[in-house]
């Protein structure tokens, strides 16, 4: 009977292994902590207020999100080049941000 159930929990164990392991390399996981969303929320609308600040309306299809590491993605739609680079320098010069991927495409 030992034997039986050693052998059943060495089964479970090693069916059930790789699902923990990918669990706990979950690279996103402390977003779902409060502070770290906070960070990330902060980040995001410093960008958001200086975008605006800028007072370029075609700033306005311009979307900011940041991810757990303060790396800042742009996405959107601008008219022109100079716009689209204004928009990663502002990005860029925000406090907290160590990084900017911009993904703004032009119309």
């Amino acid at each position: 009977m030992n034997i039986k159930l050693i052998t059943a929990c060495l089964v479970i164990g090693a069916v059930l292994a790789p699902a923990v392991v990918r669990a706990a390399d979950d690279g996103d996981a402390d977003r779902k902590h409060p502070v770290a969303f906070v960070k990330d929320s902060v980040i995001t609308t410093k960008v958001k207020a200086k975008l605006a600040a800028a007072k370029l309306r075609t700033l306005a299809g311009v979307h900011v999100d940041t991810d757990k590491s303060g790396m800042v993605v742009l996405s959107g739609h601008v008219k022109t080049q100079d716009v689209s680079d204004k928009a990663a320098e502002i990005a860029r010069g925000t406090e907290g941000v160590t990084s900017v991927q911009n993904n703004i495409v032009l119309k």
